[in-house]
């Protein structure tokens, strides 16, 4: 089991790693395996970089962010223009389907709505307008469209997990309500957490999946 000085500066290295996070303008602090994110980056994309690269790092229970987004001059730009690309973007999306997405812009933070069939189709969304310069965050709240009956989505996912988690899967129950799935139980890493987060959400029908995993580190 790690020492919180051991993950800060697993995170620290990890950070330093990533070309895309500028590490010197971002500060680490761990108190019982729970990271703290500070400081200031020039975009929401650095900050979204930032974000998983400390989410790879084994020994991470959990995060709490204190970023600030702080655009450098050349990189504002006016809600309207934002709205713009970001149509732009989620029409030059081949994952996004036509006219199922809906956009709102308020100071560079955007908020996606509407309704996709499928998880995948509402991170291609989310993904597309990530990067786009000007942009200070994202609220995803696209929903999804339930299609099957919960007896299937629950044997899909457990399917889904024999098949990548192997025997991790033996340690994770999953409770399904409707479209709304719960999962709990104990994972060995942030990854494997992922995983298995992405297993579910990468089942047809699934409209919400609470994540009560514990990482046992």
């Amino acid at each position: 089991m790690k020492t919180d000085q051991q993950v800060q500066k697993d995170v620290l290295a990890e950070l330093l790693w990533e070309p895309s996070v500028s590490a010197a303008n971002i500060g680490v602090e761990v108190k019982d395996g729970i990271v703290t994110l500070a400081g200031h980056v020039n975009s929401f994309a650095e900050k979204w970089d930032a974000e998983r690269a400390a989410q790879r790092v084994v020994g991470v229970k959990a995060l709490a962010i204190e970023m600030d987004v702080n655009l450098p001059g050349s990189s504002h730009r006016h809600d309207a223009d934002i709205a713009r690309a970001v149509e732009s973007a989620l029409e030059w999306s081949i994952y996004v389907p036509q006219n199922a997405v809906k956009v709102l812009v308020e100071r560079g933070h955007v908020t996606l709505t509407g309704e996709v069939h499928w998880e995948y189709q509402r991170e291609a969304a989310a993904k597309a307008v990530r990067y786009l310069m000007g942009v200070t965050g994202v609220s995803d709240q696209i929903t999804l469209k339930p299609e099957i009956s919960s007896s299937v989505v629950k044997s899909d996912i457990e399917a889904a997990l024999k098949r990548r988690a192997h025997d991790e899967a033996q340690k994770i129950a999953v409770s399904v309500k409707g479209a709304d799935v719960t999962l709990s139980g104990k994972v060995p890493s942030w990854a494997d957490r992922i995983l298995v987060r992405y297993s579910a959400w990468g089942t047809s029908g699934v409209r919400n999946v609470v994540d009560n995993l514990t990482v046992a580190v």
